[in-house]
């Protein structure tokens, strides 16, 4: 089987172009000059999201059509449906049968005094019948549920119709001597919703006062299990459709999940932490009691697949590399048709058809900005379906190569080296670029901001230090309570190690990143000194303490988000030291600090803070405000403001040149 790029714009499904779409998506694919613009990395890709039809037939996008971004449905080359977007946060998508897209969106909602904190993030599902039905959100003709959802379980086909699976909460009527329905609580009951007809049955209860529950759904629709948890205790207990436990224990952090039903459907599968080894494992237990067997020991995963009509799994993708494993040989050979159709590069798997005869490939990597293909077994062939970013020509694409290296204190560790394209790796100026999360990890694949900057002539490093996910559960649980110390220094004995190698100009780094990012990006010229000549913090945490007590409070002061919290960061009482706010007399750097005002996750407070203490330090920085832009950089204007301004910082106070 061959892979073979057809045209680098959005094109049509099944092989022939469409005109209509081909003409206006190829207007960006036009010769780029050797560095393109930044708006070509720092804007929305040109696709965000796909999903193949279950017929193999019809391919769902959301992408742009002559600078408009569309929900686009094209199917036996020809355009379904097209519908505007506008700014809308679109966060997945799925078809339901052959006539039904389900679109997820997410918006930042202000929130009433009665809430533990003044604005949230919520998401919803819209459901888009191609059929000339008008689209709307699921739980919209409902005036005692709140027109958001908690928790998507699936979609099943039930007794010939389309019924999703969702987490809604139950608003209780006015008391307040008025005519309507108000917010009681914020613990979900889960429905089944007619999609046809956006009619919700609720199917299971919302969980009592300081419990949340989780649900598995099976193949007739039905609740196979229900993961309930003592947020106050740690106590959790998993029951079968018939309400019999057939799992229970404690963990004081939360740490157990529903993870799907096996491969039988006579079995599920759940996950727990072992606090003895710090391993994370995985059990199968009969749905109608006994003992449960460990499920892939020794075995750390990436992501596992389940089978989308019964909630089944059928394989997973292991965290030590390689390609997917299918429990079905026949499945097995199938997987491996298609990841040999693209040597070098980094594949995802999005979707595929339930016969197994029709998938929707990403790539991206080497000479490749984000690459989508249609891949058809019969015919043995694999065709593009479009390109993320065709304004950036492959040979413009940095070099992305694995650079392994040893902490100070020995532990093994990696990381990704994004070089400029068209320069030698030598002596290079260089932005240590830290993930977010801290428990992520970055991969060698094609990234917008690293390659941004490396498009600058900047060599951009990503360490998956101490804490990130890339390795085994243990390697992640090492970075608990290392925030501003060894997670820190394995920033900086990356750095070395590309100085060593002779890659990188010591006296020409800074550092970069997003989050936890960004907080590395704060240590990095505040707790520890004489390393880089800026930093760039985006969306960072400042002050450990703030954060500490404002996810507390957030939560209603529940003692597992606590327990947690502490496992993380480490103990209260060591906040102080490892937060950059409290060191910002010692900053010996420019800091450019970079935060949206709508970010629920990390708060605004924090930027402002940092900055307010940099002030009374004298100590030379920027604040930037991205107006109505939430943790993610979701908004194609604000990420181009913020990565304008960072280059423009950077190469202010480290010149590539």
């Amino acid at each position: 089987m061959n892979a073979r790029r057809k045209t680098p714009s959005i094109a049509s499904a099944c092989r022939a172009s469409i005109a209509v779409l081909a003409a206006s998506w190829a207007m960006a694919a036009q010769s780029a000059e050797p560095a393109p613009p930044l708006e070509a990395y720092g804007d929305l890709p040109e696709i965000e999201h796909m999903a193949l039809s279950p017929n193999g037939k019809g391919l769902a996008i959301i992408g742009r059509v002559h600078g408009e971004r569309k929900l686009t449905v094209i199917e036996d080359q020809a355009v379904r449906a097209a519908t505007g977007l506008g700014e809308a946060k679109l966060r997945a998508l799925d078809w339901a049968g052959e006539n039904m897209v389900t679109a997820v969106t997410s918006a930042t909602q202000r929130l009433g005094p009665e809430f533990t904190t003044d604005k949230a993030e919520m998401f919803g599902v819209y459901l888009i019948p191609l059929d000339g039905g008008k689209s709307e959100l699921v739980f919209a003709r409902s005036q005692s549920l709140a027109k958001a959802t908690f928790g998507n379980y699936g979609t099943r086909l039930v007794d010939g119709k389309w019924t999703g699976f969702y987490g809604g909460v139950e608003l209780k009527r006015s008391d307040r001597g008025r005519v309507g329905w108000e917010f009681d609580h914020g613990r979900p009951a889960l429905f089944a919703v007619d999609l046809a007809t956006n009619n919700p049955r609720k199917i299971g209860y919302a969980p009592g006062e300081s419990h949340w529950r989780k649900w598995l759904i099976d193949s007739a629709g039905k609740p196979a299990a229900v993961l309930d948890i003592d947020t106050s205790s740690g106590r959790w207990q998993i029951d079968n459709g018939q309400g019999a436990a057939i799992a229970s224990g404690v963990d004081r952090q939360g740490d157990v999940s529903l993870i799907a039903l096996g491969t039988a459907g006579t079995s599920l599968i759940y996950a727990t932490d072992d606090r003895d080894t710090q391993e994370r494992r995985w059990f199968e237990t009969p749905l109608a009691g006994g003992a449960a067997s460990e499920f892939l020991p020794g075995v750390t995963l990436e992501r596992i697949y389940v089978d989308q009509t019964n909630g089944r799994i059928i394989g997973y993708l292991p965290r030590s590399g390689g390609n997917a494993v299918l429990f079905d040989p026949a499945a097995q050979a199938t997987f491996r048709k298609v990841y040999r159709a693209f040597p070098k590069l980094h594949v995802e798997i999005e979707d595929w058809t339930p016969d197994f005869g029709h998938f929707l490939v990403r790539t991206s990597g080497n000479g490749d900005s984000g690459s989508w293909y249609l891949v058809d077994l019969k015919r043995m062939a694999a065709d593009s379906a479009g390109t993320e970013r065709p304004a950036i020509a492959p040979a413009q694409v940095g070099p992305i190569s694995t650079v392994s290296y040893k902490a100070a204190d020995g532990t093994a560790l990696d990381g990704v080296l994004t070089l400029p394209p068209g320069r030698a790796a030598r002596n290079l100026p260089v932005i240590v670029f830290p993930h977010g999360g801290p428990h992520a990890h970055d991969t060698a694949s094609f990234d917008w901001w690293a390659q941004a900057f490396a498009s600058r002539g900047y060599a951009v490093f990503q360490p998956n230090f101490r804490g990130s996910t890339n390795r085994d559960a243990a390697f992640m649980r090492s970075g608990y309570g290392q925030w501003g110390r060894k997670m820190q220094t394995d920033l900086s004995d990356g750095l070395a190690e590309l100085v060593r190698q002779g890659v990188a100009d010591p006296k020409r780094a800074c550092i970069m990143g997003a989050s936890y990012g960004g907080y590395a990006a704060l240590a990095g010229v505040t707790l520890q000194n004489g390393l880089y000549r800026c930093a760039v913090a985006v969306a960072p945490v400042s002050d450990l303490a703030d954060l500490y007590s404002k996810q507390n409070s957030a939560s209603g002061d529940n003692l597992m988000v606590r327990a947690q919290l502490i496992e993380s960061l480490g103990s209260p009482a060591g906040f102080n030291a490892v937060s950059p706010r409290r060191a910002a007399d010692k900053a010996d750097a420019p800091i450019l600090l970079i935060h949206g005002k709508d970010d629920t996750v990390v708060g605004f407070d924090q930027s402002t803070a940092m900055a307010g203490a940099l002030k009374r330090a004298d100590k030379p920085h920027e604040l930037v405000v991205l107006r109505q832009e939430d943790h993610w950089l979701s908004r194609p204007e604000t990420r181009k403001q913020m990565l304008e301004a960072a280059m423009r910082f950077v190469t202010q106070h480290n010149p590539a040149d």
